[in-house]
């Protein structure tokens, strides 16, 4: 294989012409805002409504944002007649919850990653889309950025060759107070933050067919930081770290035979991305200005308003199969390091 002498440009469709849907935003947190600041600047999706427990929460959200419609249920606004999608952005333990019954009301569903806090609980999910035929996806926001199908052309075209492996971290630093330490909500950075690193190996490599995972607990009650190496088919291997302790580098980094591939910081978010011949005597980046969540969150809302149209009940940039995926994994890392998410009601 010749190293590639330019790199492919994103087939990304702009996000402005994919065809307007009716969003219902459930749970207005911190997510929810980036995501419809997002939608409202870089598309022509319509965001109707929103949903939450506390109707002053919910109207104080749209009256902020321009939104008609504020309902204090979730109920309430599943029942809606002028909405044609949920984005599901409530804590990790109410996805499976709120998504179905999102689909039982009959709007297909965006459902904030992770979909659920355990590959069980996601393959409920896809079971209800399969039996609703209604479109689901999970908003792992990530791979529907230009970046990840530069990345993915490349790899097809085998430009680095063979893959070897993918190394990848991802950590940040959090206040006392932040939910991340609440264990009734699936709290410690495995779901919050290891979401990416899980999803990106997983994605790459395919499921996982061993696990070795170490961990440590924070002393407020949830685990603090964990690592694993996993095998998968082909001979290829991962290493993949998550912690709440502060900022390491957060970048991936895939080799292959003939070259490496390094997804720069932070990588899940816009951003460059540069391959090296495997000799180093040739590098080429993809100059991708760095973004932040409000820069990149609409291209999943948009890949899935076109999907829809189209009929489609899932989008090949994270099929449902891929979400179960990486939460398989995640669930072995857990029982391998004894991460209990009993105080976030799952049945362990």
């Amino acid at each position: 294989m010749t190293f590639p002498t330019v790199l492919p440009t994103p087939r990304t469709p702009d996000p402005r012409d994919a065809p307007p849907l009716r969003w219902a935003v459930m749970g207005p947190g911190w997510i929810a805002e980036r995501f419809v600041e997002s939608l409202q600047a870089h598309t022509t999706q319509v965001v109707a409504a929103v949903g939450s427990r506390s109707a002053d929460r919910a109207r104080d959200f749209a009256d902020r944002y321009g939104i008609a419609t504020a309902v204090g249920s979730y109920e309430e606004l599943v029942a809606l007649d002028d909405v044609d999608i949920v984005y599901v952005a409530t804590p990790h333990p109410s996805h499976l919850e709120h998504a179905v019954m999102s689909m039982e009301a009959g709007k297909h569903v965006l459902v904030e990653k992770p979909i659920a806090i355990s590959a069980d609980q996601a393959r409920q999910i896809a079971a209800v889309a399969e039996r609703t035929g209604l479109f689901c996806a999970e908003a792992l926001w990530t791979l529907f950025l230009p970046k990840w199908d530069v990345l993915r052309q490349l790899l097809d075209a085998g430009a680095i060759g063979r893959l070897r492996s993918v190394h990848t971290v991802y950590g940040e630093f959090f206040p006392d107070d932040h939910r991340i330490f609440d264990a009734s909500l699936a709290g410690g950075p495995l779901l919050d933050l290891g979401t990416y690193p899980l999803a990106y190996v997983t994605s790459l490599l395919g499921p996982a067919t061993s696990v070795a995972a170490a961990g440590v607990p924070d002393d407020r009650g949830v685990n603090g930081q964990l690592g694993a190496t996993m095998l998968h088919d082909g001979g290829t291997m991962s290493v993949v770290a998550t912690t709440l302790h502060g900022w390491p580098r957060n970048e991936i980094t895939i080799i292959g035979s003939e070259g490496v591939v390094t997804v720069e910081a932070l990588h899940n978010s816009p951003g460059p991305i540069t391959v090296t011949s495997a000799d180093r005597s040739a590098t080429l980046t993809y100059d991708e200005p760095h973004g932040d969540q409000v820069g990149g969150l609409h291209f999943q809302a948009t890949d899935a308003a076109r999907r829809i149209a189209a009929g489609e009940r899932e989008t090949p940039v994270r099929p449902l199969s891929a979400s179960i995926a990486s939460l398989e994994a995640s669930d072995e890392i857990r029982r391998q390091i004894g991460i209990s998410f009993a105080a976030a009601g799952l049945d362990e």
